[in-house]
């Protein structure tokens, strides 16, 4: 029995990157097997290494043929690896036979202290027994020797004694079959529930002494999940290689992974259940860490986009030329912070807690600069009016920092700004005091007008029960609108008494505060 690392514990000293050795079938068209499970290790931050158990004929529509090597090829691969790499995790899938069987489970013996995962290929998911009666046993027996098993619902009904067809038909049901085999072995068990039939696609650590930890997924739309098992189990030896607990461990698979199938649509991979995109996670941080400069706004342009995109106008109008070509400027930012799975699970309630507390905590920090900014306006307005209610905004916003201190973290004052919170309130900051007038109003305008926007493109979602329905109320509401318009109104005659110079710092301010925003609204889901 290898070592089971504790719900929720780390060693020490976690491994930098994780060296995981997959045992697998093959998939030429590259979504399940191994090699699915080297791009799942590589995505969970591992190095990939691969043995193979079988050469399969297959594709996105179905099987053709399976090859199994002699005996002796797999004990020989095994063999070259284990001479010359020091293995951090086992990811074993498609063993087929006994006699392969017999061979892993000679090799695992081996390993001291290395965490294997087994994904116990025996029960296709519409109910085909994979494997013969010797074959299913050895996987039995098997399963009892390993770390840890991620079985299907139908497999998970065959490690308990039962027929596939005696499968869970809820996350509750599953747990509870889990756990008595769990407890019967002393092993862990990952339930997953890709396969049941509600919007909830949770997964769940049960291990040995009963404890049960939950992770919560929404379901995907989606016929492209081919390979959803073998990337699970994969990304989750990888992360246990690298020292972190099952339950952390299968938080972060789990999360990947639904950003795999989430995105697995535009891969158009095959005419079948085609594969996820193991590599969106890694793309989207790329880009998000980009270091290119910001391009100036074309101003001239802009102003001549805002008269021809009648049908992309914002919910709250422009009220002048300048808002208008403001808005014109950024209107990809715009689409683009629609487009962010932040966004849509606000919208549909899925955002899980702890990201909308990360939100919500940074937000507080934020506005706290936000006032410092709101303040200088306000001294720099010449318009008695202006100055009144730049003045009242600083204090309103002190006002909502401490509202969300209380009604959201409990009171809780300990959070540090990230590096998007602190470069967004430091350009604001430093605008604020360094800029003329109009710079600096159009530079905390995307905070009033993108945040209306936000709010009115979400409502028609909200309902009395949504978990952040205060949230969406406040944005979309009457008072917060009224003072955006309001806002609107002092940039409009600011640009319209700008000089041409003073303008185009003030386009490249809003423009550059719009980019903030976004990354704002990104930023938990960069943190995982």
């Amino acid at each position: 029995m290898t070592h089971v690392y504790p719900l929720g514990t780390k060693p020490a000293q976690p491994l930098p990157v994780a060296r995981v050795l997959s045992i697998a079938g093959t998939d030429p068209t590259g979504g399940a097997g191994l090699h699915a499970d080297l791009k799942a290790i590589s995505a969970a931050g591992g190095y990939g290494m691969a043995v193979t158990t079988a050469i399969v004929s297959q594709n996105t529509q179905g099987v053709d043929s399976i090859f199994t090597p002699p005996a002796h090829v797999l004990r020989d691969q095994l063999a070259s690896v284990a001479a010359d790499v020091d293995i951090d995790a086992v990811k074993i899938g498609m063993l087929g036979n006994p006699k392969t069987i017999e061979i892993v489970r000679e090799f695992i013996a081996t390993l001291d202290g290395t965490p294997v995962v087994l994904d116990p290929v025996m029960v296709a998911t519409s109910g085909d027994r994979l494997l013969d009666k010797d074959a299913e046993s050895a996987i039995l027996d098997l399963a009892g020797r390993v770390d840890c098993v991620t079985p299907n619902l139908k497999e998970l009904a065959v490690l308990c004694g039962l027929s596939p067809k005696e499968e869970a038909t809820d996350v509750d049901q599953a747990v509870a079959m889990a756990q008595d085999w769990a407890k019967q072995t002393g092993n862990t068990v990952i339930v997953k529930g890709g396969h049941l039939r509600d919007d909830r696609a949770d997964n769940a650590v049960v291990d040995g002494t009963g404890l049960i930890h939950r992770v919560a997924c929404p379901r995907v739309a989606t016929k492209n999940t081919h390979g959803t098992g073998c990337s699970l189990s994969s990304a989750l030896a990888t992360r246990l290689g690298q020292g972190e607990g099952l339950a952390p461990a299968l938080e972060w698979s789990t999360r990947w992974l639904h950003e795999a199938i989430a995105n697995a649509d535009a891969l158009a991979v095959g005419r079948g259940h085609g594969p996820v995109d193991h590599g969106h996670r890694q793309r989207r941080l790329a880009r998000a860490a980009s270091a290119e400069p910001v391009p100036a706004v074309d101003v001239a342009a802009a102003y001549t986009a805002a008269q021809s995109q009648p049908a992309s106008q914002p919910a709250i109008p422009a009220v002048g030329p300048h808002t208008a070509a403001l808005w014109a400027a950024t209107l990809g930012l715009w689409k683009d912070l629609l487009a962010l799975p932040f966004i849509g699970r606000l919208g549909d309630g899925t955002l899980n807690a702890d990201d909308f507390s990360f939100y919500v905590a940074q937000d507080a920090i934020y506005l706290r600069h936000y006032s410092t900014a709101l303040g200088r306006l306000g001294a720099l307005a010449r318009d008695p009016q202006d100055r009144q209610f730049w003045a009242a905004g600083a204090a309103e916003v002190l006002v909502a920092e401490s509202d969300l201190h209380r009604d959201w973290l409990g009171g809780e004052t300990a959070a540090r700004p990230s590096q998007v919170t602190s470069a967004y309130t430091d350009f604001l900051v430093a605008t604020a005091y360094t800029e003329d007038y109009a710079v600096a109003a159009a530079a905390v305008l995307p905070c009033y007008w993108l945040y209306a926007e936000v709010g009115r493109h979400l409502l028609a979602q909200d309902r009395e029960d949504h978990p952040f329905h205060a949230w969406l109320q406040m944005y979309s509401g009457p008072d917060f609108v009224e003072g955006t318009q309001r806002a609107l109104q002092m940039v409009e005659d600011a640009l319209e008494e700008a000089t041409d110079t003073q303008r185009q710092r003030a386009f490249d301010a809003f423009y550059r505060a719009s980019l903030a925003e976004l990354a704002f609204f990104d930023q938990a889901d960069r943190r995982f």
